[in-house]
């Protein structure tokens, strides 16, 4: 894949994304997690339906056609995925539900290539492999004892199933709505799925209610989650997956941990070597697997700059 457009998307989608994990965090101080998500994905919906119309796409016959296929995506993909991973986070550790969602790429490159038939090459193989061991220790900073010490609980269940339902949502639709715009599938399947989660948010024991307390950058937060990761990410996802495939595409989830722990380290959190290590392996195993690199041409030229 050598498609400098689809890359920059790709691109953009891991940094908004990367940062959303700090701006989460931040905001469910003042918001709860149902709250925030319901507040994220209203917003995002609503700027995605005025893009519509004012580009004037609106096709009653697409929505007609297409419209179980919408639901069923956005209860999966943007209802499921949130709703699995709030649950899940209640019960377990941020460093095993990062672990989990780390496997992403390979749990959407299997799913495709049952559901699409898409082939399994060796070098994607080779390349989600190198990047899942690099994102293991960004994560664990290479701590064997840290690695020993994961337990898998209900939490991590519900995890794995949220990341179950957001590699659905990039091959069912990239299997059945194959004549349905990025907009169109973006727009149509946030609708749904900001609308359970807003009942979600609404029927929630825990939901805080909007006060004068919440500061203007809690708020901030809110908008950059909903425009730039939600609007955004979601249009740069979908489309990606359309022009180059769900295991392609999928892949580039590894650079999220990585994106995150620079943000941390911006921040003041502290690095280690072996993080540093791990990064470049997760930055090699997306280059590799999508095609910028090739680790058999960097062997040869390393061979002969010896000689």
């Amino acid at each position: 894949m050598k498609n400098g457009k689809v890359v920059g998307m790709l691109i953009g989608f891991v940094l908004v994304t990367g940062a959303t994990f700090n701006l989460a965090k931040y905001a469910v101080q003042y918001f709860s997690a149902a709250s925030a998500a319901g507040w994220r994905f209203g917003i995002a919906a609503l700027v995605m339906l005025a893009l519509l119309i004012i580009q004037k796409n609106v096709k009653w016959e697409t929505i007609r056609r297409h419209g179980i296929t919408y639901t069923i995506l956005g209860i999966v993909g943007i209802f499921g995925f949130n709703a699995f991973f709030f649950f899940g986070m209640n019960h377990t550790s941020p460093l095993n539900g990062a672990l989990i969602m780390g496997t992403n790429p390979l749990v959407t490159t299997i799913l495709a290539y049952f559901i699409l038939k898409a082939p399994i090459n060796k070098k994607q193989t080779v390349g989600i492999l190198f990047a899942l061991v690099g994102v293991t220790l960004v994560l664990t900073k290479g701590s064997w004892e840290v690695i020993q010490t994961l337990s898998f609980s209900k939490g991590d269940l519900l995890i794995l199933a949220g990341n179950v339902c957001w590699a659905l949502y990039g091959v069912l639709g990239r299997k059945y709505l194959k004549t349905s715009s990025s907009l169109e599938t973006t727009t149509y399947t946030m609708v749904v799925g900001a609308l359970c989660l807003i009942g979600f948010a609404a029927f929630s024991t825990s939901a805080n209610p909007v006060t004068t307390n919440v500061p203007i950058a809690a708020w901030g937060a809110i908008l950059f989650m909903a425009i730039f990761t939600s609007v955004l990410g979601y249009l740069w996802w979908n489309k990606a997956m359309e022009m180059i495939g769900a295991a392609n595409t999928a892949v580039f989830f590894n650079l999220v941990p990585v994106v995150t722990m620079l943000i941390s380290i911006a921040t003041g959190t502290p690095v280690t070597m072996v993080q540093i290590i791990g990064t470049i392996m997760v930055i090699s195993g997306v280059l590799l697997s999508s095609g910028f690199l090739n680790f058999g041409k960097v062997y040869k030229v390393l061979a002969r700059s010896l000689e």
